[in-house]
């Protein structure tokens, strides 16, 4: 467990990460410059009309202590997709959103963001933590939370103006939290606390969004929140990557898959990738699994008595 307001490490149980520059998960780059809003339902709209991928990573490599977490990985993620990363436990995929996020150097490769180096598009992504990484007893209100996510805006030595304020309450609207801005974070239900990383992330107005087990340890209401919020935010051009575990709910979620195993196994869209060729390849062939020819869906064992998420 880490304050709320330190440095981010990762959440995933069993797989060892190289070490990382200090973050704060509260005020976490990259944030966005200002709120840009769709007409129709005032969610973020990603560029209309981009052909250069969102995010593309070219033979990246990552080790710890001579043992690669990531090896030789290739992937290029189109604009306004909607991406799942699975794979077993210590597979990489933690390793991967950070090193998508510009917190590890990895031993060999390149990671580019609209075409460019992180650095130069960091306001273009917004990033949701694992729920587990944060100290949540950190004393602070729903609001500032969210608003947080406006410092780059604001900056660090301004007060808010009534401007950032409604922004603020617009996305915890859109998250169903409105009524909850001013309560204590350590008040908050493990749900309604993923729910106001996503209202901060929302507000940062980004076009590409990265999210590590935002389904982990969240009631049926806040999952349902969650994929609506998700599928909007694809409608409108976002590119959105989550880490997910539950392959049930992969065809139904997701338009898109990535499925790693310290290497790339399989990467497209998910009527085309999430076979059950690829899935056990990725999982060494241990995935039960059962194709519903009605709604196309797979079904894969998850009964780990540990309740842990795969990392």
């Amino acid at each position: 467990m880490e304050p709320l307001g330190g440095e981010h490490r990762s959440g995933s149980e069993g797989e060892q990460e190289p070490s990382s520059p200090s973050r704060s998960d509260l005020s976490v780059e990259p944030r966005a410059e200002r709120v840009e809003r769709s007409p129709d339902n005032s969610l973020p709209s990603g560029a209309a009309g981009n052909t250069r991928p969102a995010i593309e990573i070219r033979d990246l490599t990552i080790s710890y202590r001579d043992q690669p977490v990531l090896w030789d990985v290739d992937l290029e993620v189109p604009p306004g997709v909607l991406m799942a990363v699975v794979g077993p436990n210590g597979a990489g995929k933690t390793t991967l959103i950070k090193s998508i996020l510009g917190l590890i150097r990895p031993a060999a490769g390149e990671v580019l963001i609209n075409g460019g180096p992180y650095q130069e598009h960091r306001k273009e992504i917004a990033y949701v933590p694992q729920r587990g990484s944060v100290d949540w007893d950190f004393p602070t209100s729903v609001l500032d939370v969210v608003m947080m996510g406006l410092y780059a805006q604001i900056g660090w030595f301004r007060r808010p103006s009534a401007r950032h304020r409604a922004a603020a309450l617009d996305a915890l609207a859109h998250t169903g939290m409105a009524d909850f801005a001013g309560r204590q974070i350590s008040q908050l239900s493990g749900g309604q606390q993923q729910r106001v990383f996503l209202s901060r992330a929302l507000v940062q107005g980004a076009s590409i969004y990265i999210m590590d087990e935002p389904f982990q340890g969240v009631d049926a209401t806040t999952e349902r929140t969650i994929v609506d919020l998700l599928q909007t935010l694809r409608a409108n051009g976002n590119t959105v990557v989550v880490v997910h575990h539950d392959l049930q709910t992969v065809p139904e979620y997701f338009d898109w898959a990535l499925l790693l195993n310290v290497r790339r196994i399989a990467a497209g869209p998910v009527t085309a990738v999430f076979t059950e060729e690829n899935l056990r390849a990725t999982y060494g062939g241990r995935v039960p699994w059962s194709h519903n020819r009605t709604d196309q869906s797979f079904v894969s064992d998850r009964s780990d008595p540990s309740g842990q998420t795969p990392g």
